[in-house]
């Protein structure tokens, strides 16, 4: 049995998005891209989103601020991987680099210990060495930058990194 499909009419397509807005924010592409799975004129998307941006249901830079905090928190990420998530979501540079601003060094670096500490736990390898470069390649991949998860290992106390030749 096939479905027919509805039609949605521009105002109930805003209905549907400043309650969608209301709830949880969301990035303009987001917004877009839900505009256009209901299958309306790119003229009508512009239209709608420029409104709900001029209404404030859409604020990118309060998106932004609000993913760094949630993905910090929650998902234990670093600046890389958070910076990569939110270009993808067509997030201006600028806009990252003003929200990253409102965050100290600390702050974006304050749960790698924890990670690192048990991630070393659960680890196997035949030597220190092997075991630390997976210790990096985890942190690495979380989004942490080099240095901090250097200056973490040594905290640590642990001798013999990947890029020191001993």
């Amino acid at each position: 049995m096939e479905r027919e499909k509805k039609t949605v009419t521009p105002e109930q397509a805003y209905a549907r998005m400043t309650r969608i807005c209301a709830r949880k924010e969301y990035a303009p592409f987001e917004i877009r891209q839900k505009l256009q799975r209901l299958q309306l004129p790119a003229d009508v998307i512009e239209t709608l989103i420029s409104r709900l941006i001029k209404e404030r249901y859409i604020d990118e830079r309060r998106f932004t601020e609000s993913y760094i905090r949630d993905k910090l928190q929650f998902n234990k990420w670093g600046r890389r991987k958070i910076e990569l998530h939110l270009a993808m979501k067509k997030i201006p540079p600028a806009v990252i680099s003003d929200a990253f601003a409102q965050f100290s060094e600390s702050q974006l670096n304050e749960s790698l210990q924890t990670l690192l500490e048990k991630k070393r736990r659960s680890i196997t390898g035949r030597s220190d060495y092997e075991r630390n470069g997976k210790l990096i390649r985890y942190a690495l991949g979380k989004g942490f930058p080099m240095e901090a998860i250097i200056r973490c290992l040594e905290k640590m106390d642990i001798k013999s990194y990947p890029h020191d030749p001993q």
